[in-house]
Order: structure tokens, then sequence, then C-alpha cells
């Protein structure tokens, strides 16, 4: 007889199963946590921080956080919207130091450590393009990171958590505390601006 618990196929059930398992010692179901979502998280944070090494050890930071408050989940929320609030309060303490305040917020043409890691500068290849289209795909891109980081910080958090992660309005209103009105507000306004700077540069 299987007595194996079968882990139930939603996403947040998923997570649910995990965390328990966590909370109750097994540290091999944080492992499993942290490849779930890691790609998805370092995504984040390089759109909020424009560097490759910077958003590394601010998701590295960002996990170690979690593992160590993990016991205190309370599964109020889905543990990706706790996640990535972790993440975005992480990411606002690295913009303020003095180091990241000196780095320069672009992204080099090289890639790091290949293309597996999350970075979305890197998967560029698609349908074996010249390597001067290659080239001009990421400058273009570089030019949307850019004008996105320029943005004021409560407009930035919005357009990247809806327009560069996909989330929704209520995910978001979760993840930042606002209310569903406050977070389309920023939305637009921060839409409007980037729509305003890049007007015939991408």
């Amino acid at each position: 007889m299987n007595n194996r618990i079968k882990k139930p196929s939603g996403s947040y059930s998923a997570d649910t199963v995990l965390i328990k398992a966590v909370q109750a010692g097994d540290m091999a179901a944080f492992d499993e946590l942290v490849l779930k979502h890691k790609d998805r998280l370092f995504n984040l944070v390089y759109w909020f921080l424009g560097d490759y090494q910077d958003a590394n050890d601010c998701a590295q930071e960002t996990f170690i956080k979690v593992f160590k408050s993990i016991k205190k989940f309370r599964f109020e929320s889905a543990f990706s919207t706790w996640l990535y609030r972790v993440a975005i309060n992480t990411c606002k303490n690295k913009i303020k130091s003095s180091a990241h305040r000196w780095k320069k917020k672009t992204v080099s043409l090289e890639t790091s450590n290949g293309s597996k890691n999350g970075n979305p500068f890197s998967e560029i290849v698609n349908g074996s393009p010249t390597p001067v289209m290659a080239l001009e795909k990421k400058e273009r891109m570089m030019r949307i990171q850019k004008a996105i980081n320029s943005l004021p910080e409560e407009q930035n958090q919005a357009v990247v958590l809806r327009d560069i992660q996909g989330l929704s309005y209520q995910d978001i209103s979760d993840i930042t505390g606002l209310n569903l009105g406050t977070v389309k507000s920023r939305l637009s306004r921060g839409r409007l601006a980037l729509k305003n700077q890049l007007k015939g540069r991408i």
C-alpha cells in the first residue's frame, strides 16, 4: 500500500503542502519551494535592480529571510504573495544602500552564467536571429528597462508586477497592501510615463 501523500494539483495547495512540511522540519521541502519560485523571483528583482549580481544577491537574501520566518507563516495569503512582498522590501533596501545608488543601473550586453538563470535579457534567440538582430533586441530591452527604472518607486512597482510579471490587480494589491484603485492609478500613470519616454525610441 502506498502511504505517500498525494500533493494537490493547484499551485496554492501544492505550496501549502510544502510549507507545512518545512514547518514540520522537512528541509528538502524548502528546496522544492526555492526551485519552484526562483526563476520568477529572480526576474522580479532583476527588473527592479537592473543588475545581474545585485538581483542574484537580492533573490538569495529574500529566500534566507523567508526561510527564517516560514514557521510563522499562517496561510492567510498565497506563498508567492508573501515571497514577493519580502522581495520588494529587500529590493527597496538594496536601492537605498549607498553601494547601489552609485552603481550604473544598466545591463551589460554580455550575459552572465549563461541563459538559464532567469535573466530576462538572456533568452533572446527565437528562430536563430542574426547577430545584428540579437544586438538590436538587447539594446531595445535595455532602453525599456532603463525607462522603467527611472519611474517613481510606486509606478515602477506597479508596472513591473503587472506588465512584466503578469500578476493580477488583486495579487498586486495583496503584495503591496494598496487598494485596487490605487494600484490601477499608479499603473496608469506609469504606463503613460513610459509611453512618453519611449516614444520613437523602440
